[in-house]
């Protein structure tokens, strides 16, 4: 969930050559995340048909975009849900994630936080494009939080996962501060007592920790994020013993301790990293976790369960992500001009 998307092609290749070469099983690549703890479900003014009359065809201007963005751009798949989540997590659901820091001002806006300046661009663009469109239709109607609920059940959806109704209704938050984004991330080093602290945090329980995890089905993570499970897991100045020996040794090649390319990607996923399924949680139990929060979680004895029976039944998966992705997008909801807007530019405050 904090972590980076696609790199370049070449970067990933530089991984994918040795590492598929050997591990022989992994040859199905397809082509083709602090609020109230009361916010325990979507709140009641959330609604499917919320734009019913005020602008009924907001699904189908969104989904042209992503639909074009996913074609040009698979980077803009996970990085929009990457997206999505760092957003819920910090202020709520409300596209604070999305505005640009004011020039000269003191303080970043979120979306400048050294914990979101990985998430691609196009992410970023795609938000932005869609608004454009919405507006053209139905001009300050649609909130830029209900526009990226909308693209991110979109992409999980192009790139295989579930489809879902998206509840709509939220206004865009007037408040984005890089100083609060850290510490309502999880983090790639995170233990499973922090993540569940966390998690509590935002009204989600541990079995939402498993299955929002379950994103990092797709996407891809820099070597800074796990260089310390390769040379000195936990201050040991030995590699993490839950860390299979090739992928081990496929990492080591990729990312050296010091100096390396800061442009070198893994993916979390290395069974079926194109692919959104359930191969995600396998790779746990096969101690082929990329990130040491992730790996956690098959080791936990409170999130374990899950991740084995998840591992076995993608249906599962897919109907409880789903329920998980409407219950995160109920975080810290924004309703009425006190607190929130419905800014024609995501970027910039409404005046």
């Amino acid at each position: 969930m904090s972590s980076p998307t696609f790199s370049s092609p070449a970067t990933i290749f530089m991984f994918f050559c040795f590492f598929f070469i050997n591990l022989p099983f992994s040859n199905s690549l397809l082509k083709s995340p602090l609020i109230n703890a009361t916010a325990r479900r979507a709140p009641r003014q959330l609604s499917v048909n919320y734009y019913a009359k005020s602008c009924p065809q907001v699904e189908s201007l969104v989904g042209s975009v992503t639909s074009n963005m996913f074609k040009e751009a698979p980077a803009s798949g996970p990085a929009t849900i990457r997206l999505f989540f760092h957003d819920c997590f910090v202020e709520g659901c409300d596209g604070s994630i999305l505005i640009s820091s004011k020039a000269g001002s003191k303080e970043l806006a979120e979306k400048d936080a050294e914990d979101n300046k990985d998430i691609a661009k196009e992410a970023f663009e795609g938000i932005n494009k869609a608004k454009a469109i919405v507006e053209s239709k139905c001009p300050g109607v649609v909130s830029c939080a209900d526009i990226l609920a909308i693209a991110t059940r979109n992409f999980v959806h192009l790139v295989g996962g579930p489809y879902y109704e998206v509840k709509k209704g939220r206004w865009d938050g007037k408040l984005s501060k890089a100083s609060r984004v850290h510490q309502n991330l999880p983090q790639s080093n995170s233990t499973v007592d922090q993540l569940l602290k966390l998690f509590s945090s935002k009204g989600l329980t541990s079995e939402d920790l498993v299955v929002l995890s379950g994103a990092h089905t797709i996407g891809f993570a820099h070597c800074k994020q796990f260089v310390n499970r390769i040379y000195n897991y936990k201050g040991t100045k030995k590699p993490d013993p839950y860390m299979d020996p090739r992928l081990f040794k496929a990492l080591k090649m990729s990312c050296p301790q010091f100096g390396g390319n800061v442009d070198i990607v893994a993916p979390f996923d290395v069974t079926t990293p194109f692919s959104f399924d359930n191969a995600y949680y396998g790779n746990l139990e096969a101690k082929l976790g990329i990130l040491a929060s992730d790996q956690a979680l098959s080791l936990d004895p409170r999130t374990k369960p899950l991740v084995q029976e998840l591992a076995k039944d993608k249906h599962k998966f897919f109907q409880a992500f789903a329920d998980a992705m409407e219950k995160m997008g109920g975080i810290g909801v924004k309703r009425g001009r006190k607190h929130g807007e419905f800014r024609k530019d995501c970027t910039m405050h409404h005046m």
